[in-house]
């Protein structure tokens, strides 16, 4: 009998961290469902400049684009911790993926080259990786 309640309540809690990680998506910039291309950054509770840089340039790049969404996750809060382990997400970065076929972009690297003193440069590269991006 206590076997069988500890998986139920398990299951309970996968199910509703599951939903959670859902709603939190569906708050950020487009609404996820109706997007194939996500622009995905995760970051930590304490979030630097460089780390602030990197969403407001994205939002901004991304801003007119109706086809691709911007969605950010915590990686210190609970509830995010199934995306940002497929992910592979520990700290701040930056990802592109398509919801379709699965294909993810890692521009981590980029986007800390740029944020901090080239916004413009941020931009410039972020377009061109979203217009070659499968």
């Amino acid at each position: 009998m206590k076997i069988f309640l500890k998986i139920m309540l398990l299951s309970l809690l996968f199910i509703s961290c599951k939903n959670e990680v859902k709603e939190e998506a569906n708050t950020n910039t487009k609404n996820t469902a109706q997007t194939e291309i996500q622009l995905i950054q995760f970051h930590t509770e304490h979030r630097c400049i460089t780390c602030n840089n990197i969403e407001k340039l994205s939002r901004e790049t991304i801003s007119k684009n109706e086809a691709i969404s911007f969605v950010l996750y915590n990686v210190d809060d609970e509830k995010n911790a199934k995306v940002a382990e497929q992910f592979e997400a520990t700290g701040t970065s930056l990802y592109l993926y398509n919801s379709k076929t699965k294909v993810t972009k890692d521009l981590t690297e980029m986007a800390f080259m740029y944020a901090k003193n080239e916004g413009e440069k941020f931009k410039t590269e972020l377009q061109k990786e979203i217009s070659t991006f499968q």
